[in-house]
């Protein structure tokens, strides 16, 4: 009976670690087919206020055990939030106003680079000849996309302001990223944390969503606006989340994490899917550069000294 209960546990762990990354990949392409309908600070405030009563029905047991620990980290959970939720929520948003989820996918692409780079400079993680050598790789790749294959526009400065926007959201996210991993949270359930930093948000969020709602555009009273607020909630927020933790505790980090490099590949085929964008050579090019820097940068350390030994 063991025996036979193992693989199909691991089948769905397999399973959930392919739909997690098609889940955060939804996000860009919800985003941007919102862009004209919801303003993007009010679509980043609703989806993590949604999100976070849906996290609090599970977490909120461990968030009065842990209660103390967390008032103890609020400054730290309150960075998180901004950077996590804010940053990479309200900034995208505005971003996908003046470029496309083709290029929100891509860019995205090159977080596991930054996070490296800064695993390195400030938590001292060994670093390899074989994955420095992939981080210049995966920028260039970056750089590719947002110049459109011109090299003519690093010249003359003509970036895209949302392709801008894009980098700044992915820098923060490896930051979160770097981050979360605290000393001063460990012994938090995983779920807990994610819940009290969902919320820590949502609050940071609080006063730049009324200076949008008064100054420029309240949300829409209209369900078209509110769907696609929900869809992002519980598809990119909860479930992609929930996916990745569980393919997580299965099968462990090392196998869990190369999944998320399947995102920049389902964000491109939703756009081309459901937005109608077009995919050209530089996508392409700039695609296959990020992917081979972040296997070399992300190749494990243990694993290519004992190759060399």
């Amino acid at each position: 009976m063991t025996t036979g209960r193992l693989p199909r546990a691991h089948a769905i762990a397999y399973g959930l670690l392919v739909v997690a990354p098609f889940c955060m990949a939804m996000n860009p392409v919800i985003g941007r087919a919102a862009r004209d309908l919801t303003p993007p600070i009010g679509m980043s405030f609703w989806r993590w206020v949604m999100a976070s009563l849906i996290l609090l029905i599970f977490a909120w047991p461990q968030l009065l055990r842990h209660r103390h620990q967390l008032y103890r980290n609020w400054h730290i959970l309150a960075v998180l939030g901004a950077l996590g939720m804010g940053i990479c929520g309200a900034v995208v948003y505005i971003g996908l106003h003046h470029t496309t989820a083709t290029n929100t996918g891509l860019i995205y692409a090159a977080s596991p680079v930054l996070i490296l780079l800064l695993s390195a400079k400030f938590r001292d993680d060994a670093v390899s000849k074989l994955q420095l050598a992939g981080i210049p790789i995966a920028l260039v790749g970056v750089v590719a996309i947002i110049c459109r294959g011109d090299l003519a526009t690093l010249a003359a400065l003509q970036f895209n302001p949302g392709d801008m926007l894009i980098v700044v959201a992915s820098i923060s996210w490896a930051i979160y990223s770097v981050m979360i991993k605290k000393q001063s949270l460990a012994g938090i359930p995983t779920i807990t944390l994610f819940a009290a930093i969902a919320i820590c948000g949502t609050v940071v969020q609080l006063p730049f969503y009324l200076w949008e709602s008064a100054t420029v555009r309240p949300v829409p009273l209209e369900l078209a606006a509110w769907s696609s607020i929900a869809a992002v909630a519980v598809v990119s927020s909860v479930l992609a989340f929930s996916f990745y933790q569980k393919g997580i505790a299965v099968l462990g980090p090392s196998r869990a994490g190369p999944f998320m490099y399947l995102m920049p590949v389902y964000s491109v085929l939703l756009a081309v899917t459901f937005l109608g964008e077009t995919v050209s050579a530089y996508h392409v090019a700039g695609l296959v550069l990020i992917l081979i820097g972040i296997g070399l940068a992300t190749w494990p350390v243990r694993q290519i000294q004992h190759r060399q030994a």
